[in-house]
C-alpha cells in the first residue's frame, strides 16, 4: 500500500534555527543532538505545517518572520488530496507543498499548493497525514474524551455503525424536545399572539378587501369629486365638434370638416395630391364623430350623485385604517392581503399546538426509547473491542519490558433520572453514547488497577503509549508518526525494546523521532543530527544524516558524553549491529 511521507522541511528563523533542512525518508527516522540543540524544533515546525497555534515568541530574535515549508508526497485519491484540491491547492509532481510564515507581531499566513488558505484548512489534513506524541500531546491521553475516542477507534464499524445511527437518534431528540419544550413554555405567548391574529382576520374579514379595490376607488372618488366640471367640459367640446342643437347658425368642427372634404371630392379625379388629401379629410371627418359620440355617451353616464361620492370615501377610508394597522411595506391593500394570508397560515399552527404537543410527546418517547437500545448496542461494543485492545496492548507492553503490566478498560454509566433507559435503569447520555471509557494500568501483579494518569510513570507512560500506536497502526494506520522524546524516563533494556517497536511501526508506516537515547535511535534507518554553530545557531549546514563513522560517533556521544570514548564506540558499534540484526 502507497502511504504519505513526509520528505523534506526547511526551517528559517525558528527558535535556535537560523536555517535548516531536514530530509526525511521513509521507515525510522530518528532525530539527536545535544540538549538545547533544537532537536524539538522539528516537532514545533510540523506542529506549524499542520495548522498548530502561532506563537510570536517562536520567532528568532532579530527576524521578521519564521517560515516553514514542508513536501509531503501524498498517493492519488488519497482524502488529503481531495480536501486540498478543494481548498485550490495544486501537485508538485504528487507532492503537497505546505509553508507556514509567522511575524514577530504573531500574524500567521498559511500556503497549500501555492494557494493561500485558512490555517484550519492544514489542521483538517494533519488528521489524515500526521500522529504527533510529544509530551504535551501525550497528556492527552489522560483525558477520559480521548481514551473513549482512541478505544472506538480501534473498534472500527463494530463501533462506528451504531454511534452513526445513534448520533442522528440523538440530535433528531435534541431538536424535538427543544421544540416541545418551546411549545410548552411559550403557551400563554402564544395564545396571546393567536388571539392577536384572530382579532386581525376577523377586521380584515368584516372589510372583505379585494386586491386593486384601493386604486379603483381613488380614481372613481376622483370623478365624482370632479363631475360637474367634467360634464361642462365634455359638453363644450362636443358643441364644438357636433354643434349646439340651440344655436343653429353656430359653427361646428364637423361640418367645417365635411364641407372641405365635399370641396376636394368634386376635383379629387384631377388630382392624385388632392384625392389624398380629400381622402384623409374624410378620415378625419370619421374620428370627430366618433369622439363626439363618446362625448355625448360621457356626459350622458357621468354620475354625479353625491350619495355614490360619500359611499366610495367612506369605503376608501375602511381600506386605509386596514393599511394603517397591517401594511408595513407601503403596497397598500395587496400588503393587508398578503399578512392575511400569512396570519391565517400562522393561526393554523397556533391552533394546533395541543395537537403538535401530543405528536413530539409520542415521538421523544420513541426517540428516548431508540436511543437507549442503541446505547445499549454501543455499550456491547465498545466492551468486545476493550477486551481486544486490552489484550493487545498488553502483549506490546511485555515487548517494552514491561512484562507484568496490565491493561484494561472501564466502561461505566452514571444512573440519571433524566436520562434513557440502558440495562433496566435511566442512565446520563450524550453525543457519544452513555459511556465513559477509562484507561486502566496495573504496572505489577497484585497492584489494582488504576487510571493511567495515577497508575503509570512518565516512562511508563510513554511506553502506554507506543503501545497504543502500534496496536493501532495494524487496524487503523496514520501514514507518518512523529514521537518527541517519547523515550523520557527510559533507559537500559526498555530503551532497547522501545527501539525495536518503533522499527516494527516503520515498516508499516513514516516514524520520526526525536530522542536522546543511543538503544532508539540505534535501530533508526536514518539518523539526523541537529547542531549548533559557535554563535549558537542552527544553519543550513546543521542538520545533516549521519552516516558510517559519524553516526558511530554520534552514538558514542549519546553513550558516553564522549565521542571518542572506545569504550563507549565499542558498545555502539555493538548497538547498530544488533539493531540491524533484529531488522
Amino acid at each position: 500500500m502507497v502511504m504519505s511521507v513526509l520528505e523534506e522541511m526547511r526551517i528559517r528563523s525558528l527558535g535556535v534555527i537560523d536555517d535548516a533542512v531536514v530530509e526525511l525518508s521513509p521507515g525510522f527516522t530518528a532525530v539527536t543532538g545535544e540538549t538545547g540543540a533544537g532537536k524539538t524544533m522539528v516537532v514545533t515546525s510540523l506542529g506549524l505545517l499542520l495548522g498548530g497555534r502561532a506563537d510570536a515568541a517562536l520567532v528568532r530574535i532579530g527576524a521578521k518572520n519564521a517560515v516553514v515549508e514542508g513536501r509531503i508526497s501524498v498517493p492519488d485519491g488519497a482524502s488529503a488530496i481531495l480536501r486540498a484540491e478543494e481548498a485550490g491547492a495544486e501537485l508538485d509532481d504528487g507532492a503537497l507543498l505546505i509553508s507556514r510564515t509567522v511575524s514577530a507581531e504573531g500574524r500567521s499566513r498559511a500556503h497549500l499548493g501555492g494557494r493561500s488558505v485558512p490555517v484550519g484548512v492544514l489542521a483538517e489534513l494533519a488528521d489524515d497525514l500526521v500522529a504527533v506524541h510529544g509530551q504535551t500531546d501525550q497528556q492527552g491521553l489522560l483525558k477520559l474524551s480521548r481514551q473513549r475516542q482512541a478505544l472506538d477507534r480501534y473498534a472500527g464499524d463494530a463501533v462506528a455503525v451504531p454511534l452513526d445511527k445513534y448520533t442522528g437518534a440523538y440530535r433528531r431528540l435534541r431538536a424535538v424536545s427543544a421544540e416541545l419544550e418551546e411549545i410548552t413554555t411559550r403557551a400563554r405567548e402564544r395564545a396571546q399572539e393567536a388571539d392577536m391574529l384572530r382579532f386581525g382576520l376577523d377586521e380584515i374579514a368584516a372589510v372583505e378587501p379585494r386586491a386593486g379595490e384601493d386604486v379603483e376607488l381613488a380614481a372613481e372618488a376622483e370623478r365624482l369629486g370632479h363631475a360637474e366640471a367634467l360634464a361642462s367640459a365634455a359638453t363644450v367640446a362636443h358643441a364644438a365638434l357636433a354643434g349646439n342643437p340651440e344655436d343653429p347658425e353656430g359653427i361646428d368642427a364637423t361640418t367645417l370638416v365635411a364641407g372641405a372634404h365635399r370641396a376636394l371630392e368634386a376635383v379629387r379625379s384631377h388630382d392624385a395630391a388632392l384625392a389624398a388629401l380629400a381622402g384623409r379629410l374624410g378620415e378625419i371627418g370619421i374620428l370627430l364623430g366618433d369622439v363626439a359620440g363618446e362625448l355625448a355617451g360621457y356626459a350622458d353616464d357621468l354620475d354625479a350623485d353625491p350619495l355614490r361620492l360619500a359611499a366610495v370615501e367612506e369605503r376608501r377610508a375602511a381600506l386605509t385604517a386596514l393599511v394603517r394597522k397591517y401594511d408595513e411595506s407601503g403596497e397598500g391593500v395587496a400588503a393587508v392581503l398578503a399578512w392575511a394570508e400569512r396570519s391565517a397560515a400562522r393561526l393554523l399552527e397556533l391552533d394546533g399546538d395541543d395537537e403538535r404537543i401530543g405528536e413530539l410527546t409520542v415521538e421523544r418517547d420513541a426517540l428516548r426509547a431508540e436511543l437507549g437500545g442503541l446505547a445499549q448496542a454501543l455499550t456491547d461494543a465498545r466492551t468486545e473491542a476493550a477486551d481486544r485492545f486490552a489484550v493487545a496492548v498488553t502483549a506490546e507492553l511485555a515487548s517494552l519490558a514491561m512484562p507484568h503490566a496490565r491493561v484494561s478498560f472501564e466502561i461505566r454509566q452514571t444512573e440519571d433520572p433524566q436520562g434513557v433507559e440502558v440495562g433496566g435503569r435511566p442512565v446520563a447520555y450524550g453525543p457519544t453514547g452513555c459511556d465513559e471509557v477509562e484507561l486502566l494500568l496495573a504496572p505489577h501483579p497484585g497492584a489494582p488497577p488504576r487510571p493511567i494518569a495515577k497508575g503509570a510513570s512518565g516512562g511508563e507512560l510513554s511506553r502506554v503509549m507506543l503501545a497504543v500506536e502500534v496496536v493501532f497502526a495494524g487496524t487503523d494506520p496514520v501514514p507518518t508518526y512523529l514521537f518527541d522524546e517519547v523515550d523520557a524516563g527510559v533507559g537500559g533494556k526498555a530503551a532497547v525494546e522501545i527501539g525495536r517497536r518503533l522499527a516494527k511501526l516503520a515498516k508499516s508506516a513514516q516514524v520520526v523521532v526525536v530522542t536522546h537515547l543511543p538503544q532508539v535511535a540505534a535501530f533508526a534507518d536514518r539518523q539526523l543530527l541537529v547542531e549548533k554553530t559557535n554563535d549558537g545557531s542552527v544553519t543550513r549546514s546543521g542538520v545533516k544524516a549521519l552516516e558510517g563513522e559519524e553516526r558511530i560517533r554520534e552514538l558514542s556521544r549519546m553513550l558516553a558524553g564522549q565521542e571518542d570514548s572506545q569504550t563507549a564506540r565499542a558498545h555502539a558499534e555493538e548497538l547498530l549491529a544488533a539493531a540491524r540484526a533484529d531488522g
